[in-house]
């Protein structure tokens, strides 16, 4: 609650350039070029090219595409692979611990 001994003051209005940038326009530009920078600092590693994006960003859709597959096979093989050990010893460990019939 403003005190009533002191005089109301009308909000500063401020001018249409610092309207229209939301702040003052160094601040802002300043902002944008660091914030642009991070962003294509983050796209340099995905592997997207400023000069040809269509063609990188199908080359990221691609990478990743392959990724996935590629993940998939590594662990099938690992399934496999773990698979010719555990399931026998699983098998065996069955029988053995079967219960005998009368």
């Amino acid at each position: 609650m403003p005190n009533e001994l002191e005089p109301m003051e009308p909000p500063v209005k401020a001018d249409p350039v610092t309207r229209f940038f939301g702040g003052s326009p160094l601040a802002v530009l300043g902002r944008l070029l660091l914030v642009s920078i991070l962003v294509g600092v983050i796209l340099s590693v995905l592997g997207l090219d400023p000069f040809d994006i269509l063609h990188s960003l199908e080359r990221l859709v691609r990478s990743i595409w392959n990724l996935g597959f590629d993940a998939f096979h590594w662990l099938w093989r690992y399934f496999l692979l773990g698979a010719v050990i555990v399931i026998p010893i699983w098998l065996i460990m069955r029988l053995v611990n079967a219960p005998r019939g009368r």
